[in-house]
């Protein structure tokens, strides 16, 4: 990294940060609190108001916001502008109810369009670079926001979107980009098309790879690095705080993700209690947006786990690479257990392809968990059984808890065009 390659927010001083982000906060709080009638009740409900917040710490005074809010305010019950401002609109998929929507003015698509070329330009992303876009595009904000992002930075796009694997696969043959923003788990699926073709992955024009959308493990960076010959890093955001872009991690660390804390307030709470946890303490993270002008979120409740740490190639702090999420946790006898612990050991297994799926089913009065992971395509009867004792002698002995393991054949489950589906809870149809 160069100095010169940092904009205006990059080079602030944690003590200047402090200062912006306080001003920042009280503003979004009064914005919140003037045009959003959910926040003026909520506020006056907790008995604080905007002038309630003098120092930073007097964010944790004031109430949280939950996705069923917005939910509840469906569609444009958050937006604290006229209609007549508002410039785009994305919504959630809204597979377990209602979509979440989010509208964004034309200072807030600058901002977007600010923080993801912010965060191309931490993953090594350079002004003339082809970027390969296969991240969705439509209502889900990856497509749009990776694509305007690239642009404010100088790239050339190439706006892939996601499925025709086959397709994409000529696309980066024929079109050479350096660089592909995809979620991780695509990214494997299109791993498998290049080998099924005869392409070696590793011989493609391509150098970096920025993924986020999901959350994914160290195991899984080394088997995409690995097998592609790419430097593989993390970005990190959710539509309902902006979008891809609120943090990435820096091609030259790897060590988590930057927050652009300039724009994006960030706490650690206990998920149960509400409590805010100190820097370098595992728990829920919790957004407020500091510069949003169609929509500002106080304190919204993510739902992801990690920690914050402090700033290495960059002033911001950091976020380490979530773990889990507190709606995606299982618990299982009694014991937590996250998809992300099962991936890291499945990547660690012979004889096994990186694609997996949990199926929760019950047996009399217990519940039950089944690991259906593909063998790769040159594995033996053998092999597949000792992957399959393996892998269940791991879970029992790092996780606690006994779980049943299926081997499958090579492409039986069903691959990602996007957020892959990880669980399958079949308990209520049993």
């Amino acid at each position: 990294m160069t100095e010169d390659l940092l904009d205006g927010g990059e080079r602030l001083g944690r003590e200047e940060l402090a200062a912006l982000q306080l001003e920042r906060l009280r503003a979004t709080l009064r914005h919140a609190y003037e045009n959003v009638e959910f926040y003026r009740r909520s506020f006056d409900a907790a008995g604080v108001g905007p002038d309630d917040c003098r120092t930073l710490a007097d964010l944790a005074r004031f109430p949280f916001t939950a996705k069923s809010d917005l939910r509840d305010h469906y569609p444009f019950g958050m937006f604290a502008v006229d209609e007549s401002r508002i410039r785009r609109i994305h919504a959630s998929s809204g597979t377990t109810g209602l979509p979440t929507v989010v509208g964004y003015t034309e200072g807030d698509l600058d901002v977007w369009a600010d923080v993801v070329a912010r965060s191309l330009r931490a993953a090594g992303v350079r002004p003339g670079h082809k970027v390969h876009v296969a991240y969705g595009y439509g209502l889900f904000t990856g497509g749009l926001g990776a694509h305007y992002g690239a642009e404010r930075l100088g790239c050339t796009v190439i706006p892939a979107s996601g499925g025709m694997t086959a397709r994409q696969v000529r696309l980066i043959q024929d079109f050479r980009p350096e660089v592909i923003m995809v979620t991780p788990s695509y990214m494997l699926t299109l791993l498998d098309e290049f080998e099924r073709q005869g392409v070696d992955p590793r011989a493609t024009s391509l150098e970096v790879g920025v993924f986020g959308a999901e959350p994914w493990t160290e195991e899984m960076r080394k088997e995409i690095e690995e097998r592609f010959a790419i430097d593989a890093v993390d970005i990190y955001g959710l539509s309902e705080v902006m979008g891809p872009g609120v943090a990435q991690e820096c091609v030259e660390t790897k060590d988590g993700l930057h927050i652009w804390e300039d724009h994006f307030y960030p706490e650690i709470v206990d998920p149960f209690t509400g409590e805010v946890l100190p820097d370098g303490e595992e728990g829920e993270l919790v957004f407020t947006s500091l510069t949003k002008e169609a929509m500002p979120v106080i304190r919204y409740r993510t739902r992801d786990l990690t920690r914050l740490l402090p700033g290495t190639a960059r002033v911001f702090r950091r976020m380490e690479k979530v773990t889990g999420r507190s709606d995606d946790m299982i618990i299982l006898r009694g014991v937590n257990l996250f998809p992300t612990q099962i991936e890291e050991i499945v990547l660690r297994t012979p004889a096994v392809a990186p694609h997996f799926q949990l199926r929760l089913t019950r047996e009399g009065r217990l519940d039950a968990l089944t690991v259906r992971v593909e063998a790769r395509a040159d594995a033996t009867p053998g092999q597949r059984v000792e992957a399959a004792r393996t892998i269940a002698a791991t879970v029992k002995d790092g996780i606690g808890v006994s779980v049943g393991v299926e081997v499958v054949d090579p492409e039986t489950l069903e691959r990602s065009v996007g957020k892959i589906r990880r669980i399958v809870d079949l308990r209520e149809s049993a």
